[in-house]
């Protein structure tokens, strides 16, 4: 009951400010959209199974994660409208859901010129800012700007998307901003299972810049009362001029155990690159990860580096050809992978992977 009371009284805030309520005697105007990113290819991954055996196979999401939704707004007029979002996963390989059928995105709410608060699943004001601030895009393959390899203990990462979510976004001019909370809805504690993310960035003029921060809590464990808390926080910048544009950002990850004997989960991300276009239609990518892995026992830190290089051809405004080839390693002969969601099984790992991308 405290929950939907906050949730209707946050909702409630934002129609109040959003231009004296003022509902216009005209009909209410409705707009509803079906839209859709399809990308699939063939691609190659070395050292894909124990014995150094590699693979190729069709694949979903080369370029970006495939997907489809729904979204709308209906104005209420004086400024206000209500706005909607469903969104799921595909994986085009197999025609398969990927996940839940809109574990994307399922949310509605309410937009002014104060700014816009939706309730249900989405993704963080953390996430919403940090893919604007990667080279590669968030690419599945290959990208560790919001969470590392999928080979190692920890993946360093960031939360892409809150269940139980209230989020709030909003922009004065050249800079946005925008907080998310995720209800943890747990009786033992307001806290115990809650996340926040909080973001706000800067952009004109070709140059970019942003500052993010997030807390994830997880439940008590039985044994200390304790709970794991991880904190993130990213900084980076881009910078485009002509034909060219270069991006640099980091971020800082710290896991604090609610098992007493268990060390802190530590590890700093940075990541750099460029993009050039050299004709119209034409862009070459090229990109650098690097993961310093902390708090571990000595000579067992992976502290693994990629290596990125992508072109892309536009065939229109709507379809996409790609090419992308990456190399990754790690120190101390540690295990390391080049994506977020496949593992590797050696200290090295080469892919590559040709493909198409449509949108609609």
């Amino acid at each position: 009951m405290k929950r939907t009371n906050m949730a209707m009284a946050a909702l409630a805030t934002v129609a109040s400010l959003a231009a004296g309520m003022g509902h216009s005697a005209a009909q209410a105007q409705s707009s509803v959209t079906l839209y859709g990113l399809l990308d699939t290819g063939v691609d190659y991954a070395s050292d894909a199974s124990a014995g150094g055996h590699s693979v190729t196979r069709v694949s979903s999401g080369g370029m970006n994660t495939s997907r489809w939704g729904i979204r709308g707004s209906e104005d209420l007029g004086g400024g206000l409208k209500a706005v909607y979002n469903l969104e799921g996963g595909i994986l085009m390989d197999t025609g398969a859901a990927d996940g839940a059928l809109f574990k994307r995105q399922a949310y509605v709410g309410l937009e002014g010129k104060y700014g816009r608060l939706v309730l249900g699943r989405s993704f963080t004001s953390v996430y919403d800012t940090v893919i604007r601030f990667d080279p590669m895009g968030f690419a599945p393959f290959y990208s560790w700007a919001t969470t590392g390899n999928a080979t190692g203990p920890s993946k360093y990462g960031m939360t892409t998307g809150f269940d139980n979510l209230v989020k709030y976004s909003g922009s004065t001019g050249d800079f946005k901003y925008g907080v998310s909370y995720g209800m943890g809805e747990q009786s033992t504690g307001t806290g115990d299972g809650a996340r926040i993310a909080t973001a706000v960035s800067y952009e004109s003029d070709g140059l970019g810049l942003m500052a993010t921060w997030e807390q994830v809590n997880g439940n008590p464990v039985a044994a200390t009362g304790r709970r794991d808390e991880a904190r993130v926080f990213h900084l980076g910048a881009y910078y485009e001029t002509g034909k060219l544009k270069f991006w640099a950002a980091g971020r800082g990850y710290a896991m604090e155990k609610g098992q007493l004997a268990t060390a802190d989960v530590k590890a700093d991300t940075y990541w750099t690159g460029v993009a050039y276009k050299p004709v119209p239609g034409t862009t070459l990518t090229g990109a650098v990860y690097y993961m310093n892995v902390k708090n571990v026992a000595a000579a067992t830190d992976a502290d693994p580096l990629m290596f990125v290089a992508r072109y892309r051809y536009a065939l229109s405004k709507r379809t996409d050809l790609y090419a992308t080839v990456a190399y990754a390693r790690a120190k101390h002969g540690q295990l390391v992978g080049l994506s977020r969601d496949d593992a590797g099984f050696a200290d090295t790992q080469r892919g590559a992977i040709v493909g198409i991308q449509h949108r609609f």
